[in-house]
């Protein structure tokens, strides 16, 4: 990929390796600053930005359940700004921009650990599907 400024995109890190790693199971996000995430499918899938997922409003996000095995598909670039996620469930409306991507590697454990107390407080699990 090329270099951030020649993308007139100023001193955001830009993502120099994106890779599908475990079977579909892990995407690994490298950028130019050195930082890098290993992000499980599940919580990509789970915390996908479309709307389906995050609803039009924060009220209207759903928490859904059954994705500990989903797998990634393919990974699609959306412009020079992000990448749209297939999944093994068929799911592939999110566009995950760079910026998402990066926000979810940085706050992954605890974005986890809020995933898994909502699917408790909603009596849904991370083996059967469901949406709330």
């Amino acid at each position: 990929m090329q270099d951030t400024k020649a993308r007139g995109i100023g001193d955001e890190p830009w993502p120099n390796e994106i890779r599908v790693l475990d079977e579909g199971r892990t995407l690994r996000i490298a950028y130019d600053d050195d930082a890098a995430y290993a992000l499980s499918a599940e919580l990509l899938r789970v915390r996908s930005p479309s709307a389906e997922v995050q609803g039009h409003s924060p009220a209207d996000a759903k928490t859904i359940g059954g994705k500990r095995k989903v797998a990634i598909l393919a990974v699609a670039p959306v412009g020079n700004y992000a990448v749209r996620l297939e999944f093994d469930d068929m799911h592939r409306t999110g566009i995950y921009t760079w910026r998402y991507l990066r926000q979810l590697g940085e706050t992954a454990e605890a974005s986890f650990k809020t995933y898994l107390d909502d699917l408790a407080a909603k009596g849904l699990n991370r083996d059967q599907p469901g949406e709330k």
